[in-house]
């Protein structure tokens, strides 16, 4: 690059991710493969509009590429309609609220300490300004969703949409009580499957169709492809979820990131996928394991999924993601039920395994790595800690690397 100094911090970054070890849930690493999509002319085009009705010229080879994101996109997720469009996760319950609602609308969401994402009606975020949220949580005793206490809520409040979905909720989705429940109130039934959506099309986790009338996902978590949004819904809300993404939300698409979904939905199909979503499953339930051992809480007592929660109230977390970012594992800080310590700095930490089992650790290794991180919170007073525990993380990004043919 003739800019050097984003060249030299690209490289540092590259480093960084080769040299340390992320058990952040919504990081991976996208194949080259999908980094090169990303990275090639397609940027340069404006394809406003769907293939065969953009408002601009020269899109015969973006239609097809977005015709083949779509039809890969709707094979993998059993899906009745796609769209493949949403730049983000955010920009895809953004749409899908704008198709299923109006301002003010009544919704029933996840609650954010509970386990739910900010677009599942924070008073903070767009979605808890715009429409009436109400929440369900988990129970005090199991920190699990009680489905009966939803049900409790939703014959109260009267929702038009109810959200099944989870940010960091370490337990499986109830599709189908949900599905009950919201046909019981009369609700369309959107499901966020944004962390889980590998797990679900490898079969580690219920699917949400046919229970759900729209779905919304990223593409980038442990779908392990390039940072996006994708939308999924039955056949009678197709036009006006297209409508509520263009010109509803969006405006021209990401033609690049298109093309590297169209990738990631290709690689999602082998066979080789599917192992790959069971590992991460069996790699968090390892880690898991070894927090219970090392004396720690884990919210809700463990892990269904490929991620979990560390209730560390009696230390501060904030420290301790700064000591782990030393040692080379990348971590985040994240609100626990009920958690009394505020948002910036909160009682939880989060960790998953996608990122981890891309590079190819197993059981034996996500064991190890656990017990490196119950070290640093143990020792957060030792100034030698990070270092220490820097080398051993170090020798395991080398002995399991990413990215080796990547300058």
């Amino acid at each position: 690059m003739k800019d050097e100094q984003i060249q030299k911090l690209i490289e540092q970054e590259i480093k960084c991710q080769q040299n340390g070890l992320s058990l952040i849930p919504s990081e991976n690493y996208a194949s080259k493969e999908t980094l090169l999509a990303m990275g090639t002319p397609l940027s340069n085009k404006y394809s406003e509009g769907y293939p065969g009705k953009r408002y601009y010229g020269g899109n015969e080879f973006i239609d097809k590429i977005e015709k083949l994101a779509i039809e890969r996109a709707e094979q993998l997720f059993s899906a009745e309609h796609a769209n493949v469009q949403p730049h983000s996760g955010s920009q895809a319950n953004a749409a899908a609220y704008l198709a299923l609602l109006k301002p003010g609308d009544k919704v029933l969401g996840f609650d954010l300490k509970a386990g739910g994402h900010l677009t599942h009606g924070s008073p903070v975020n767009f979605s808890g300004l715009t429409y009436n949220f109400s929440y369900y949580g988990v129970d005090a005793k199991t920190e699990r969703i009680d489905m009966a206490e939803v049900e409790k809520i939703a014959l109260e409040v009267k929702p038009k949409l109810i959200i099944a979905s989870t940010t960091s909720y370490s337990r499986q989705l109830d599709f189908e009580g949900f599905s009950k429940i919201a046909k019981k109130v009369g609700a369309y039934l959107m499901a966020d499957i944004a962390h889980i959506a590998g797990l679900v099309i490898a079969g580690e986790h219920p699917h949400p169709f046919p229970w759900c009338d729209v779905v919304t996902t990223t593409t980038h978590k442990t779908l392990r492809g390039p940072r996006g949004g994708l939308i999924l819904c039955k056949k009678e809300l197709a036009e006006i979820v297209d409508k509520a993404v263009f010109p509803g939300t969006q405006g021209g698409p990401l033609d690049n990131i298109i093309a590297a979904k169209a990738i990631c939905f290709l690689e999602a199909q082998q066979p080789a996928f599917k192992d790959y979503q069971h590992q991460i499953a069996l790699n968090a339930r390892a880690m898991a394991e070894e927090f219970l051992r090392q004396g720690f809480r884990l919210i809700s007592g463990g892990t269904d999924n490929h991620l979990m929660v560390l209730d560390l109230s009696d230390y501060d977390t904030k420290l301790i993601q700064d000591k782990l970012d030393e040692a080379g594992i990348y971590t985040n800080r994240n609100a626990i039920p009920n958690d009394a310590k505020p948002p910036f700095n909160p009682s939880g930490l989060r960790l998953g395994s996608p990122a981890i089992t891309t590079r190819g650790l197993r059981e034996a290794e996500a064991t190890l790595v656990a017990s490196l991180v119950s070290e640093v919170i143990k020792k957060t007073e030792d100034p030698e800690i990070s270092k220490k525990v820097k080398e051993q993380i170090k020798a395991l990004a080398e002995k399991y690397p990413i990215y080796e043919d990547l300058n």
